[in-house]
């Protein structure tokens, strides 16, 4: 039976026919519809009753001229079986097996025709969608692999590190207690992606708008115009635009929020870590490099944070949304789509790899350049008088220049890996074109599928052009992890298990028992030495240098233990106090003294912070520095800057001397600490500390003798670690031996 049927215009994926039969009879235009509607591969089905015509939307899998076929056979059904009932009204076809089109163009009413049984037959008899499909699941494998690879390598790198051996991730380790805040950055990262996704996708639509008139999902919704349709466009532009901007400000906000409160939590964990280490491996450790983990390296894992985890979030929620729209939409051109993944995923491991070592040759010299640098600077007034600016500068650029060297060769290894992931992602994009477009031509994949389609993975491609400096950053974290980790596996001090010792209950006998003890890698300071300082009295150590003198106040304070013996204080090993009661106990000033950037009020109050300011000047009164405070334009309120630069020697020592006698522990430990004082100074401060030393023991370390003269008690020490005389001043020179001896050398005066 001949019907008529003209096609009105034909485009991939939708077609529009004239069909007389339908025309001014509503019931015949629905029961076709219904009919079309009915045929696998057909998405989409109107007819018009007014106007005559047919809108026919299909899979791309379905061939145009396939449709016009079953819009033939099915208008001649309509006809037929509107004619075999008259007038009445008809009713809807009965199920039957739809036509199935083969190649040779004859129609069979045998099986279903249309994308999606083609499609399923394509897959089970291995067609060239199905290839393209295990492609695809093969680039997802090949990804995954190369993934959990690289997080099985980092989590066993951090169990090597030392610490508990647990086997977690170091960017776990690094968040620590802040998880919650990072799945919450993560989730708003992850929602502002898919905002900026769904916005490529609605310019996408637009331009289908513009360039085909219209947009089939905007009319079933009763948008027919192409004016309203864009109108709607525009609006969803605008709220998703709102939306992308809100997203991207609240989880900018959380990234930068949590990298602070990282570096934060690190910085001031590790800080206190090192405040406790033992002082022989703070000693080991040049400052610099410390300071340097404590700047540096712990800055490094908190700016991970705050820049490129949002980027490894974005992308992974392009990914993520991309594979399964793609596979939806799209399946011929998926594989091309996301085959640079695997292979920028393990670009990315061998580059982890490579620059492991690189980095951290290149972590040492720029260490080595900041600690010559620090120290030039601090010793320049030792290089002026030498006159070798020259020398420093030649020595800094050597440093220079090899720090350089190392950081280029890590810079050319950076920028390689970048450009190479920029290459993939530039011909993943091309092939995407290409196929894409011949999927275009051929009927196989819609026009307006595509055209939104291609913005998508440039997103993603423009995420993965950052993957290069995505993975520096992470390497730099790890390496910087890692510093930090040996830093805070240093051992710290331990406690005595005895009772508490209260400061106020010491009377100050100390006594050394058979003492032995060696700095690392030289020969034993002290062997089998013994001595008693008695309490309440004032006991001078005097004698040549290296004779162990210091090593005695430090074996006392426990800033060392003796490797063999026993230090007693009151009877009680120093072992067996708490390290703290122990140190309140004795007040100690050192040789060259450190005072902090500051006032003077503040450097005398230092540690006994709660002391009044009438307590401060008597300190200061006592030391013999009120004088010179008093005369200061700010007096107490004197800023001094680092380590007391803006004092002289003499006044830093009498500033420190003052603060040892606010404290006023029951023993006082003077190490030199009138060595820079001129004599007159000196005297005042021995007749002023006579009466501080009243009821307290007082252990005073000096090469200069005049300054001990007045001892109750002095020892004198010899080369070896051993005390070659002891008694009051008048008994050794007597004795006419090593301390008469060194007594006429400094005084020149001949003992009676």
């Amino acid at each position: 039976m001949d019907v008529d049927v003209r096609p009105r215009s034909v485009i991939p994926g939708r077609q529009r026919w004239d069909v007389k039969p339908v025309l001014g009879r509503p019931q015949a235009a629905e029961v076709l519809a219904a009919t079309l509607r009915r045929v696998p591969g057909i998405t989409e089905a109107q007819a018009s009753p007014i106007t005559g015509g047919v809108l026919v939307r299909h899979d791309a899998g379905v061939k145009a001229a396939d449709v016009g076929r079953i819009v033939r056979r099915a208008v001649t059904q309509v006809v037929e079986g509107m004619a075999g009932r008259g007038c009445s009204a008809p009713a809807p076809p009965a199920a039957k097996p739809a036509p199935r089109v083969h190649r040779g163009g004859v129609v069979r009413p045998a099986l279903a025709v249309g994308g999606g049984v083609t499609a399923g037959i394509a897959l089970i008899r291995g067609s060239a969608l199905s290839r393209q499909l295990v492609a695809l699941g093969g680039v997802v494998a090949a990804t995954a692999a190369v993934l959990r690879k690289a997080w099985r390598r980092a989590v066993d790198a951090t169990r090597e590190l030392p610490g508990d051996g647990t086997a977690r991730h170091p960017l776990l380790e690094i968040v620590g207690p802040y998880r919650r805040r990072l799945y919450r950055a993560a989730a708003l990262s992850a929602g502002c992606q898919i905002s900026e996704m769904v916005l490529a996708a609605v310019i996408g639509c637009t331009a289908v708008v513009l360039t085909k008139g219209e947009l089939a999902p905007l009319v079933s919704l009763g948008l027919t115009t192409a004016s309203a349709q864009l109108w709607c466009l525009a609006g969803l532009v605008v709220a998703t635009c709102g939306a992308v901007a809100g997203l991207s400000y609240a989880s900018n906000l959380q990234w930068r929020g949590l990298g602070q409160d990282v570096e934060h939590d690190w910085r001031g964990r590790t800080y206190a870590h090192v405040q406790h280490l033992e002082l022989r491996h703070l000693e080991g450790e040049r400052t610099t490099r410390v300071a340097s983990a404590l700047m540096d390296d712990v800055g490094q894992l908190g700016a991970f944070f705050a820049t490129s985890a949002n980027d490894v979030v974005q992308l992974g929620t392009s990914l993520a949304l991309l594979i399964p729209v793609f596979l939806l939409l799209a399946p011929q051109i998926a594989w091309i789509a996301f085959l640079p993944i695997p292979v920028v995923a393990w670009l990315s491991v061998h580059y982890q790899d490579k620059v492991t070592a690189d980095y951290a040759v290149s972590g040492e010299h720029r260490t080595r350049l900041h600690s010559q640098l620090v120290n030039t600077l601090e010793a320049g007034a030792t290089v002026k008088s030498f006159c070798t600016e020259d020398y420093e500068a030649e020595r800094i650029d050597r440093l220079g220049e090899a720090a350089q060297d190392h950081s280029r060769q890590t810079d050319r290894s950076t920028i390689r890996h970048a450009e190479i992931v920029r290459a993939c992602t530039t011909a993943s994009l091309t092939g995407i074109l290409l196929i894409g477009g011949r999927s275009v031509l051929n009927s196989s994949l819609r026009s307006e599928v595509l055209i939104p389609l291609i913005g998508l993975p440039q997103m993603a491609m423009m995420r993965m052009n950052r993957l290069g400096g995505i993975v520096d950053q992470y390497q730099r974290t790890l390496a910087s992890y890692d510093r930090v980790q040996r830093l805070h596996a240093l051992p710290v001090e331990t406690d005595g298990t005895g009772g508490p010792l209260g400061a106020e209950k010491v009377q100050g006998e100390v006594v050394l028992k058979d003492v032995t003890f060696g700095y690392p890698g030289r020969p034993p300071v002290l062997t089998d030495f013994s001595l008693t300082i008695p309490a309440g009295r004032t006991t001078a150590l005097v004698g040549a240098t290296g004779s162990g003198k210091t090593t005695i106040a430090k074996l006392l304070m426990r800033f060392q233990d003796a490797e063999s013996g026993t230090v007693l204080l009151d009877g009680r090993d120093v072992c067996d106090l708490q390290r703290r009661d122990l140190r309140e106990a004795i007040g100690f000033v050192a040789q060259d003294p450190f005072l902090f950037d500051g006032t003077i009020a503040d450097n005398i109050r230092y540690g006994s912070f709660q002391a009044s300011d009438e307590a401060v000047v008597e300190a200061a009164t006592m030391a013999e520095a009120h004088t010179f405070v008093a005369a200061l334009p700010d007096g107490y309120d004197t800023l001094i800057g680092e380590r007391g630069a803006a004092l002289s020697g003499g006044q830093r020592q009498r500033i420190a001397l003052a603060r040892a006698i606010l404290k006023d522990s029951p023993v006082v430990i003077l190490d030199e600490a009138t060595s820079a004082v001129d004599n007159e100074t000196e005297a005042a401060i021995q007749r002023t500390l006579r009466t501080f030393a009243a009821d307290r023991t007082m252990v005073v370390i000096a090469h200069r003798l005049s300054t001990v003269r007045h001892a109750d008690l002095i020892y004198v020490m010899d080369k070896g670690g051993v005390v070659a005389e002891q008694g009051t001043h008048d008994e050794l020179l007597a004795r006419h031996g090593l301390y008469a001896s060194l007594w006429q050398l400094q005084a020149g005066e001949l003992a009676a």
